[in-house]
């Protein structure tokens, strides 16, 4: 589930909570404790905006969980690269 949420961060880079469990395929009362955890190992950082009387609460990718994501999928890339197509298409690399 971790490495899913540190994904889904990189690819869209921003999201907000609801969005980000919804991505996922997870529940937000069943695994906040996922985020809050990956915040407190600073894996991923949360904001909360506020917008009137409703507060937003966004999560990124910190600079901690993009090092950890790029050891994870770099070896996974050498043994299956990727061909230039499907790079074109996503238009990143980890």
């Amino acid at each position: 589930m971790r490495k899913d949420i540190l994904l889904k961060l990189y690819e869209y880079g921003e999201l907000n909570q609801t969005k980000l469990m919804s991505f996922c395929g997870l529940n937000n009362v069943k695994h906040r404790e996922i985020l809050d955890d990956m915040v407190s190992k600073e894996l991923i950082i949360r904001t909360d905006e506020q917008w009137g009387n409703t507060t937003v609460i966004k999560y990124k990718a910190s600079e901690k969980g993009m090092a950890i994501l790029r050891e994870l999928l770099e070896p996974y890339e050498e043994l299956f690269p990727r061909s230039m197509e499907e790079k074109s298409k996503d238009g990143k690399s980890p």
